[in-house]
């Protein structure tokens, strides 16, 4: 079974094991625990998915690129699909905590907070390589919408829309859902804009309209 969001949340605050820190410290060769050799697995995906597509990279390239053995990445994910959702779900959860951060920072402060999202956005679709969001662009490569890769991509943006919402519930009290709709159509255009025209494109303008219907909401509130 594939990784959900908060199945990798939880993975991505695990330390080493002792044993492996210990054999570290004695000179002999290190023995990962399991949540490093996913982490190793899961980094060689990302590195080659951003490069070309999931779909084009094969299990055995992958398992020659990680190092490890082939009944290693196996034991870990059972299938290639398994590992294009845990891939997605990482992303998500990184993703995920980053706004978190920002919105325990800015708490009190809800237009900032909601403002620091679409500006977050802005800094990933300017940078440089940027090839579009990445769970747009790996579940639309897979048709059935049970695919891990449909699933992670879609729990992603619901978990994104509910930060959204509870922002812009703040900021306009009654009249957030659709404040909350318009900036995540805002952030979704801004990622295509962004990978397909550059980021000089429609996309430099998202915070711009992010803070013109914000100010409209609160008019009309």
């Amino acid at each position: 079974m594939w990784c959900t969001i908060p199945d990798v949340t939880a993975a991505l605050s695990l330390a080493p094991a002792d044993d492996a820190l210990a054999a570290a410290d004695a000179g002999g060769p290190v023995r990962r625990s399991r949540a490093e050799r996913q982490a190793i697995v899961l980094d060689t995906a990302e590195r080659l998915f951003a490069g070309r597509s999931s779909r084009s990279v094969g299990m055995d390239e992958l398992v020659r690129e990680t190092g490890l053995g082939k009944m290693t990445v196996y034991r870990l994910f059972k299938s290639k699909d398994d590992l294009v959702g845990a891939y997605l779900a990482r992303k998500a959860a990184t993703v995920l905590a980053f706004i978190d951060a920002e919105l325990v920072r800015l708490q009190g402060d809800p237009r900032a907070a909601l403002l620091s999202v679409v500006d977050a956005v802005e800094r990933d679709v300017t940078r440089t390589g940027f090839r579009g969001c990445p769970f747009t662009n790996v579940s639309s490569e897979y048709d059935d919408p049970q695919h891990p890769a449909r699933s992670a991509a879609a729990d992603y943006k619901f978990e994104l829309h509910t930060r959204l919402e509870r922002l812009a519930d703040e900021i306009v009290p009654g009249a957030g859902e659709d404040l909350a709709a318009q900036v995540h159509l805002i952030i979704d255009g801004m990622y295509l804009s962004g990978g397909l025209l550059g980021p000089d494109g429609p996309a430099a303008h998202g915070r711009q309209l992010a803070e013109r219907l914000i100010g409209l909401a609160e008019a009309r509130a």
